[in-house]
């Protein structure tokens, strides 16, 4: 699938820490509204100063958050965030570079 186009449709900058793994037209059941879903997951890479190769990834941690509708349809983005901590002492980092 294609998905060069949808980068014009999401927030400025989102595709440079993100990658989409899918992109569907799903049906609320109570109301039987269509809408699209945006699923994104975070690239496993640690920016900034911080030293990559002592955090490892333990999982992600999942939020979804409603965008501007597109053609009358409202719009989620599904977003996986990673979770790192550091090897050795078990902290967690928290700073990351993309704010949502």
């Amino acid at each position: 699938m294609d998905t060069s186009y949808i980068g014009h449709f999401l927030p400025k900058g989102l595709l440079e820490y993100f990658d989409i793994t899918g992109i569907d037209e799903l049906c609320f059941v109570k109301d039987r509204s269509v809408y699209f879903q945006i699923s994104l997951e975070e690239r496993n890479m640690i920016l900034g100063d911080v030293d990559g190769t002592q955090y490892e990834s333990k999982g992600f941690t999942e939020i979804t958050l409603q965008d501007f509708p597109v053609r009358g349809k409202a719009v989620y983005l599904a977003i996986k965030r990673r979770r790192c901590r550091h090897k050795k002492r078990l902290v967690k980092l928290s700073e990351t570079t993309f704010h949502l």
